[in-house]
């Protein structure tokens, strides 16, 4: 199953990612102030699987990515791929395993290891 990671950023800022059951990032999301807004922005997300777009791009470089667009937003852009076919794998596991994605939390955690 997938999951919807919430992390902070070294900026101070919030993010989520939408990780693959594998434990490979789908796509990650802007930058949030506020954990709240990044928390419900996961939610609608969540719940606007069926109804969002995905823009198909390829950079100069060759690779492929795309970005989820809900309206005229763009929530999410999607790590980069070798192949038109890995992208589209990508997409496919979102909307199948993407409403249904648990939800982790590690913006709070302070990963401290003992010398």
């Amino acid at each position: 199953m997938a999951s919807f990671v919430i992390t902070k950023r070294f900026s101070g800022d919030y993010k989520f990612e939408l990780t693959s059951r594998k434990g490979k990032t789908i796509f990650t999301s802007k930058a949030y102030e506020l954990r709240m807004d990044c928390e419900s922005d996961v939610e609608y997300v969540r719940s606007a699987f069926q109804t969002c777009s995905f823009v198909k791009f390829k950079t100069t470089g060759g690779k492929f990515f795309f970005r989820l667009v809900i309206g005229d937003v763009v929530m999410a852009t999607s790590r980069k791929y070798t192949t038109e076919l890995m992208v589209q794998k990508g997409i496919d596991e979102i909307v199948k395993y993407g409403s249904e994605a648990e939800i982790l939390d590690f913006s709070n955690n302070d990963f401290k290891f003992e010398d």
